[in-house]
């Protein structure tokens, strides 16, 4: 059903499995923090994209791809995770962390809380204000209803309508017969449900050269919180893409380039 496009390994964390995909090499290492309904494997472009000098190390965060469920998904937790997969791996930083949509509330956080571990940050359309009751966003009603598993893929891909043509590639088949969803739809909307807030202090609290790749259509960061972002943390730049949220599936090119130039003006190997 799928194809990793980098060397999958995992290590357990608090009685968890936790999976992530790392090419190796001598490159410079990048941490890579997928979005919701999304997996490490979505950043196989982007690798390929930045060649043998970025070795872009990216999780299944907890719940999603081959990672396992979690009993809870505060931001303190995915942050945990993130820093001891660098652990796992013997990177001690300072690196740059890339993150989408939650991945980006993840990495900025995890900026803000470890600045010794994060060298440069790169935000892709992660806003700094998630809407209190997000969980009730008709945006995201469909998971209240779709199924987990099913007995077949085609069964699955169906259930999940518009989505299902790019989950597609990414179900997993069941011990015993039939496939999952690479996230489960009830985490999702626990995982929204916990974003809830304001984190313009915590975006402003990183003091590492920052990339900001903004949806110009984006519901999820409209142009006025994307503005104030940018000016509110001395050091970040801006690119603006003709897209909606989805950045680096509907112009993945644009966000290549953006996140390539991005990296090619940092200092040297360290």
């Amino acid at each position: 059903m799928r194809g990793d496009h980098a060397m999958r390994g995992e290590f357990e964390i608090e009685g968890r499995r936790l999976s992530y995909l790392d090419p190796g090499g001598s490159g410079r290492p990048l941490l890579a923090l997928h979005g919701g309904l999304s997996e490490a494997a979505h950043f196989a472009g982007l690798t390929a994209a930045l060649g043998d000098e970025w070795r872009v190390i990216a999780p299944d965060q907890r719940g999603h791809g081959d990672s396992d469920r979690a009993a809870d998904y505060p931001r303190e937790g995915f942050v945990a995770d993130a820093v001891a997969l660098l652990d796992r791996l013997g990177v001690e930083g300072p690196l740059p962390v890339l993150g989408f949509s939650m991945g980006a509330l993840n990495a900025y956080h995890l900026a803000a809380a470890r600045p010794d571990l994060v060298s440069a940050l790169i935000n892709v359309d992660g806003t700094v204000e998630v809407p209190e009751g997000a969980a009730e966003s008709p945006a995201v009603d469909f998971l209240r209803t779709l199924p987990y598993t099913a007995d077949t893929a085609e069964e699955l891909i169906a259930a999940c309508g518009p989505h299902g043509p790019a989950i597609a590639p990414f179900l997993r088949p069941v011990p015993g017969g039939g496939v999952r969803l690479p996230f489960h739809p009830g985490d999702t909307l626990r995982i929204v449900a916990l974003a809830g807030g304001s984190y313009r202090e915590v975006w402003r609290a990183g003091t590492c050269p920052a990339l900001l790749v903004h949806g110009r259509r984006s519901d999820s960061l409209p142009q006025e919180v994307a503005d104030a972002m940018v000016a509110d943390r001395p050091g970040t730049t801006y690119v603006g893409l003709d897209t909606d949220h989805y950045v680096p599936f509907q112009d993945p090119e644009g966000f290549h380039r953006a996140v390539a130039g991005f990296l090619s003006g940092l200092p040297g190997r360290r």
